[in-house]
C-alpha cells in the first residue's frame, strides 16, 4: 500500500531557507541550508514506512535544484579560505602531467591507431596512419584524424567518448557519445573516406559489432528508463534497424563483441551468478545467433574461437574458473578438454586467444600475473614482477596473429608503463613509460600489510608513503575501501596522491571482502547477506593501523566512492569516534529505498549483489547496515559528501537525502558539506583539467582536516 500526503510544501521550503538566511546574518559562520520535510509513507512488510525527503527525488522541482544549490553556495562559503590551497594543489598535480603526449600505436588490420593530447585541450584527438608493406609502423606516412574529441565537446559542459569501433575494411568509424553524464551514449557512423557523419543515428547504445561485410552492425540498446541494456538490433547502413533478439529476464544484460580472430560475433547475457553466450558467423549477419551452452543457474562463462575450437572460461565445478576447450559445433562438457584446471587459491580472471598462443590473467594473494601458453611448444611462460604491490593488466592487443603481448604496468611507485612481451621468448620491451615532471619515485616506499580480521580471516592492505615517516601515531593517514561487485583494489600510480604524500600523508587501501582480490569466495563474503563483512574489514583494517602507530583516531580520513560511499556512510555509523573526517563520493547511501524501486536504472539487475528486499530476510538484514536507516542523534566526524547531477548508476538524491537527515540528527559542530556537479555524472567532471581541479578541492578540504596547508 503507498500513499503521499501532500502538505504547504512552498511555505515549508521557503520557511527553511529563511531561517538559514536569517542564521546566518546572526553568525559569523554560514548556516547550512535546512532541507523542507514533507511527510511520505509506505507500508513494507507490514511495516508502515516513512521518508521526510523522499521530496528530494523531484530532479524537474526547481525547489529541489534550489536546494542543492543552497547546498553549493554553502560548501563554498565554508571552504572559501581553501581557495588558495586548492588552487596550489591543481598547479601541482597539472605540472606533473605532460600535457602534449603521444599514446603508443596500436596494429588493426592495415592501420596503426593512437591518440594526442594538446596541451590547454580537455580531450584526446584520435589519428590512424597506414602500415608499411611488412605492416610495420611508418612514422612518415599520412596522419589520417579520426576523431577530435575537443571539437565534439565544444560548448559542451560534459563529454564522454565511449563505444568506437572501426569496419573490418577500415572505411567506417561506429563512435558513441554522451553529453550529460547520464551515461547514456548516442551512436555516429563516419565515413573516413569522406570525413562526413552518416545519417544513421541511435540513441542508448552501450556496445557495437561489425560483421565481415562492412555494411552490417550490430548494436545493443539499453531501456530508456531501467537503462537496462536489453535489445539487440541488427542494422544495415542506410536502412532502419531489425530487433534482433530482446533479453526478457530482468536480471539480465546484453553486450556483443567480435572473437578475436574476427570470425564470430558473439553475443553476452549476464546476471551477477549467471550467463549465457550466443555465438553467430561474422559472414552470416542475416542467420541466427545459436547458444552456446545455454543458460543454467549459476553457471558463468565466456568463449572466444581459434581453428575450429571454442575456448570456454567457466566457472563450472570451479568456483575459481577453469579454461576448457570443445569442437565449435559440440561444445557441451562431454566433449571438453581441459587447459587450466582450477585452482582454489588462484582466480583465473579473462583469457586472450592467439594463433599461436595463449595468454592467461590471474590473481593470487591479492597480486596480478599473466601467463602465456604456446600451442606449438606445449610450455607456459609467466609474467610477474618484483615490487611487493602492483598492477597489470592487458591493455589490447587487437591482432589474432601478433607474436608480441601488449601490457601496462604500474604500481603506487611506477607511472603506467607500456609494454610488450615476446610470447614466444618472452623478452620484454617496455614501449613508453608516463612521464611524471618533478616525481623521483626513490623519494617514496610501498608495502604490503596483512590484517586479522575479527573472524580470524587475513585482509590484505597496500601502503604508499613518503620514506622515513615515523611509525609513533602522529601521521595523517587516508584510508580508501571499495569492496563489493567482485572488484579488487588497484594498486595503482597516482598523480595526486603525491601531493598528500609530500605533505606527510600515509595512504593505505584495503582489499576488503567484497572484491575478488582473493578469490570468487571473497566476493560472496562480502554480498547478499555477508555483507556486514565488508564493512568489519574496513573497520578492522582501520583499528589495526592504529594499533601499530601507523596513525590515529584523530589522524585518520576514509575515503570511498559509489559502493566504497556505501562503505563510508556504512562504517561511520557503526563507528563515528574511529576517525576524523571522510569523503563520500558518490555514495550509495540510500540502499532500502533504491532496492525497493524497480523502475531504477540498475535495480532488478543488483538484487543478486545486495538482495531483493521484497524478500523480508534481505529487507531485514539491508535495513540494518542501509546507511540512510540507521543515521542516529548522536556525534559523527567531519564530512564532505560529493555528487553528480546527472548520475545514472547512484542517483542525485540518495547523497541529498542522507545530509538532509544526517543535518537533522547528529549532535556535533563537524563540517557536514556538500558539493554537487550539476552538469557531471558518477566519474565527476569529464575534460582532464577539470577532472584535476575537483580533486584538488577534495584534498584541500582533507589536508584542511588535518590542519595542513
Amino acid at each position: 500500500m503507498f500513499f503521499q500526503q501532500h502538505l504547504a510544501f512552498s511555505a515549508l521550503f521557503l520557511i527553511a531557507m529563511t531561517s538559514a538566511t536569517l542564521s546566518a546574518a546572526s553568525s559569523s559562520l554560514p548556516t547550512p541550508p535546512l532541507a523542507a520535510k514533507l511527510a511520505w509513507q509506505e507500508t513494507r512488510h507490514g511495516e508502515v514506512i516513512t521518508d521526510d525527503y523522499h521530496w528530494l527525488r523531484e530532479k524537474t522541482n526547481p525547489k529541489v535544484i534550489a536546494y542543492l544549490n543552497a547546498e553549493n553556495a554553502y560548501t563554498e562559503a565554508m571552504t572559501k579560505d581553501l581557495g588558495a590551497l586548492t588552487q596550489t594543489l591543481y598547479k601541482e598535480m597539472k605540472s606533473r602531467l605532460k600535457e602534449t603526449d603521444l599514446s603508443v600505436p596500436i596494429r588493426r588490420g592495415n592501420f596503426y591507431y593512437y591518440s594526442h593530447t594538446k596541451a590547454g585541450e580537455q580531450y584526446q584527438i584520435h589519428y590512424r596512419r597506414l602500415a608499411k608493406a611488412d605492416f610495420s609502423y611508418d612514422a612518415h606516412a599520412k596522419e589520417m584524424l579520426l576523431l577530435d574529441e575537443n571539437q565534439l565537446a565544444k560548448d559542451q559542459p560534459f563529454f564522454d567518448l565511449n563505444s568506437v569501433a572501426v569496419s573490418p575494411d577500415g572505411r567506417y568509424l561506429a563512435y558513441s557519445t554522451d553529453t550529460t553524464g547520464y551515461r547514456q551514449y548516442t551512436l555516429y557512423i563516419k565515413d573516413l573516406n569522406s570525413g562526413q557523419l552518416l545519417s544513421d543515428t541511435f540513441a542508448r547504445v552501450t556496445s557495437i559489432a561489425w560483421a565481415a561485410d562492412n555494411q552490417t552492425l550490430f548494436l545493443v540498446q539499453e531501456d530508456a528508463i531501467t537503462k537496462r541494456a536489453d535489445l539487440l538490433l541488427r542494422m544495415k547502413l542506410g536502412h532502419p534497424p531489425v530487433e534482433v533478439y530482446r533479453e526478457a529476464v530482468e536480471q539480465f544484460s546484453l553486450w556483443i563483441h567480435k572473437s578475436h580472430d574476427q570470425r564470430f560475433i558473439l553475443l553476452n547475457a549476464e546476471s551477477t551468478d549467471t550467463h549465457e553466450v550466443r555465438i553467430l558467423p561474422a559472414n552470416q549477419p542475416q542467420d541466427l545467433f545459436r547458444s552456446v551452452l545455454g543458460r543454467t543457474t549459476g553457471h558463468r562463462y565466456s568463449v572466444d574461437h581459434r581453428e575450429g575450437e571454442l575456448f570456454i572460461l567457466t566457472n563450472q565445478s570451479a568456483n575459481n574458473f577453469r579454461l576448457v576447450k570443445a569442437p565449435l559445433l559440440t561444445p557441451d562438457s562431454t566433449h571438453w578438454k581441459e587447459l587450466v584446471a582450477h585452482d582454489p587459491d588462484v582466480l583465473l580472471e579473462s583469457f586472450d586467444i592467439f594463433s599461436e598462443f595463449l595468454v592467461v590473467s590471474e590473481k593470487t594473494a591479492a597480486q596480478e600475473r599473466q601467463r602465456i601458453y604456446d600451442f606449438a611448444k606445449q610450455h607456459w611462460k609467466t609474467v610477474q614482477f618484483d615490487e611487493p604491490v602492483y598492477s597489470l593488466y592487458a591493455s589490447g592487443t587487437p591482432e589474432f596473429t601478433s607474436q608480441r603481448y601488449r601490457l601496462m604496468y604500474q604500481s603506487p611507485l611506477t607511472p603506467p608503463t607500456v609494454l610488450d612481451i615476446d610470447m614466444a621468448s618472452g623478452q620484454r620491451e617496455i614501449l613508453k613509460q608516463e612521464e611524471v615532471p618533478g616525481y623521483n619515485p626513490a623519494l617514496y616506499e610501498s608495502k604490503r600489510l596483512w590484517v586479522t580480521a575479527r573472524d580470524g580471516v587475513k585482509v590484505p592492505l597496500w601502503m604508499m608513503s613518503k620514506k622515513g615517516i615515523k611509525q609513533d601515531g602522529s601521521a595523517p593517514l587516508l584510508l580508501y575501501g571499495y569492496g563489493s561487485y567482485g572488484i579488487a583494489a588497484d594498486a595503482a600510480f597516482s598523480n595526486s596522491r603525491i601531493s598528500l604524500l609530500d605533505r606527510g600523508v600515509i595512504f593505505v587501501e584495503a582489499h576488503i571482502r567484497g572484491g575478488n582480490d582473493l578469490g570468487e569466495s571473497w566476493h560472496e563474503r562480502g554480498m547478499l547477506m555477508n555483507k556486514k563483512n565488508t564493512f568489519y574489514d574496513f573497520i578492522d583494517s582501520a583499528e589495526y593501523l592504529i594499533e601499530q602507530r601507523w596513525t590515529s583516531p584523530h589522524h585518520l580520513i576514509i575515503e570511498g566512492r559509489s559502493a566504497g560511499g556505501l562503505l563510508m556512510a556504512a562504517t561511520v555509523n557503526m563507528r563515528p569516534d574511529l576517525f576524523l573526517a571522510v569523503h563520500a563520493g558518490v555514495p550509495f547511501v540510500d540502499v532500502i529505498n533504491t532496492m525497493m524501486d524497480s523502475s531504477l536504472p540498475l535495480t532488478a539487475g543488483e538484487y543478486l549483489e545486495w538482495g531483493n528486499p521484497n524478500d523480508k530476510l534481505a529487507y531485514d538484514y539491508m535495513r540494518s547496515y542501509s546507511p540512510y536507516e540507521n543515521i542516529e542523534r548522536k556525534a559523527y566526524p567531519a564530512m564532505l559528501v560529493t555528487t553528480g547531477l546527472n548520475d545514472s548508476q547512484v542517483m542525485y538524491w540518495e547523497p541529498a537525502k542522507y545530509v538532509a537527515k544526517m543535518r537533522a540528527l547528529k549532535t556535533d559542530t563537524h563540517p557536514l558539506l556538500f558539493k554537487v556537479n550539476m552538469v557531471a555524472g558518477h566519474g565527476g567532471a569529464s575534460g582532464r583539467y577539470d577532472a584535476i581541479k575537483e580533486r584538488a578541492f577534495e584534498m584541500a578540504w582533507m589536508l584542511s582536516q588535518w590542519g595542513i596547508r
